[in-house]
């Protein structure tokens, strides 16, 4: 095809000369490299935020554990079970992260109207991104609550109790 179209365009006027012979659908591309690199290096950044949030929740919840070991083997001693001091941990994680959103939102609309002008298209904050955002946090932040509860719902009464 791109033959014909030289041949064409050579035979209506011998003085053009195609330089870059592109389909409409690669030309259209071509003008959207530069969004394309912004969107993706986003998508990372919050990627990597999301990891850096999960990450001290898991932290900050792992040391609690640590200090409250012997707490923990009492209650396991008393007969608490397994899922009751699992969903205790996960309580006091899913807390920390509310406290979090309760401050993080209010932030992120007020962020908004002071960016707006900087931001294509955009007047208020999107419901649909926030409650995105919002339940992916709250997933990330559920799994890294998870992780220490498990383990200290699985230690020994006798061991916990000894540790101190």
């Amino acid at each position: 095809m791109e033959a014909i179209t030289r041949q064409t365009l050579s035979g209506i006027n011998p003085n053009l000369s195609v330089m870059k012979f592109q389909t409409f659908d690669a030309q259209i591309a071509d003008r959207f490299t530069h969004e394309r690199m912004l969107s993706r290096l986003m998508t990372l950044f919050g990627a990597l935020a999301l990891l850096l949030a999960s990450v001290g929740l898991y932290g900050v919840t792992a040391y609690t554990l640590a200090r409250r070991t012997s707490e923990i083997g009492i209650r396991m001693a008393l007969g608490a079970e397994r899922s009751g001091v699992v969903a205790l941990i996960l309580r006091s994680a899913m807390a920390q992260t509310l406290i979090g959103m309760a401050i993080g939102v209010p932030v992120a609309f007020y962020s908004v109207k002071l960016v707006k002008s900087q931001l294509y298209e955009l007047t208020t904050v999107s419901g649909g991104a926030l409650g995105l955002a919002l339940g992916t946090l709250l997933v990330a932040a559920c799994l890294a609550g998870l992780i220490p509860a498990r383990r200290a719902a699985s230690t020994d009464p006798a061991q916990a109790l000894r540790a101190e």
